[in-house]
């Protein structure tokens, strides 16, 4: 009796399948890209905590390019991708709603975190907001200027060339920067000027107003110490979610002593939000013919 006990057990075990975790999708900011994540140490936090690098996705005038890996069919996938971090930012959301359109068609059955560093996290609202949920359960963004930088408005000023005198001014500014730094900034005008502050007319003022899908949202923020200065490109308040009106309260909000670029200690961090449920609340987020906010 005992023995068939066993036997039934076996079986099924054996024949139950899997249990697989959400997508963890990984967005990369301004003049990142998918190895950022890598680089930076988050991967190998994350591989450390059991999730594994399944592939990554990257944009082509012939369309989206995929590179699998050997780890494409894991419990636990992280999928890295490629958007052109130096166009507007709503041509990259475009770009990650048609990666998250493939990347639902790899896994069906499994829903999507996003986790977005800098202006990636601006990208990712705007996809939201564009495109609704897209099967996507929550949204970490970190170091995110979601109410902008004052240095996009610097960075504008000194490639602005315009009037009588540009050309002077373009020539000053290129002997203290380097050609290359110049050339960066002026072909990265348009998203620049959406990571301006908010103000009427331009795109984080509209943005911010939109009605965003009731989805998980939590706000990583770098904040300065007595040792350590904090992040130098975005304002604390700008990080926080809370203080976008369409999300106000909304936010889980948690704060790091450390500058704006990606560590080691933001894949422990995603690592344990992965094992929380993410905290929801409906505000300003009825369904619009233009924004669903359904899958």
């Amino acid at each position: 009796m005992k023995s068939r006990l066993i036997l039934v057990v076996l079986v099924l075990c054996l024949s139950t399948p899997p249990a697989f975790a959400d997508v963890l999708v990984l967005v990369h900011g301004y003049l990142g890209s998918g190895t950022s994540w890598a680089e930076s140490g988050v991967l190998d936090r994350l591989q450390r905590r059991g999730y594994q690098h399944a592939g990554e996705y990257s944009f082509s005038p012939q369309g989206i390019l995929y590179r699998p890996t050997a780890a494409e069919q894991a419990s636990k996938p992280v999928i890295t991708l490629n958007l052109p971090s130096q166009a507007p930012v709503v041509i990259q959301a475009d770009w990650l709603a048609a990666y998250l359109h493939r990347i639902h068609a790899t896994y069906p059955d499994q829903d999507i975190q996003l986790a977005a560093h800098s202006a990636g996290g601006v990208v990712a609202r705007m996809m939201l907001v564009r495109h609704g949920k897209m099967k996507v359960k929550r949204l970490i963004t970190i170091a995110s200027p979601h109410l902008g930088t004052g240095r996009a408005i610097q960075a504008l000023d000194a490639t602005d060339n315009s009037g009588m005198f540009g050309f002077v001014k373009s020539w000053l500014v290129r002997r203290k920067t380097g050609d290359a730094l110049y050339a960066t900034l002026h072909h990265s005008r348009g998203v620049l000027l959406d990571l301006a502050p908010p103000a009427p007319g331009n795109m984080l003022f509209w943005l911010n107003q939109q009605p965003h899908p009731d989805i998980g949202y939590t706000s990583i923020m770098r904040i300065g110490t007595v040792y350590m200065p904090g992040d130098q490109w975005v304002p604390p308040m700008s990080q926080d979610m809370n203080q976008v009106p369409a999300l106000a309260g909304r936010s889980q909000t948690y704060s790091m002593a450390q500058g704006h670029l990606l560590g080691p200690a933001d894949g422990e961090l995603i690592a344990n939000l992965l094992t929380e449920q993410p905290r929801t609340k409906a505000k300003n987020s009825a369904p619009t013919k233009d924004n669903p906010g359904v899958d």
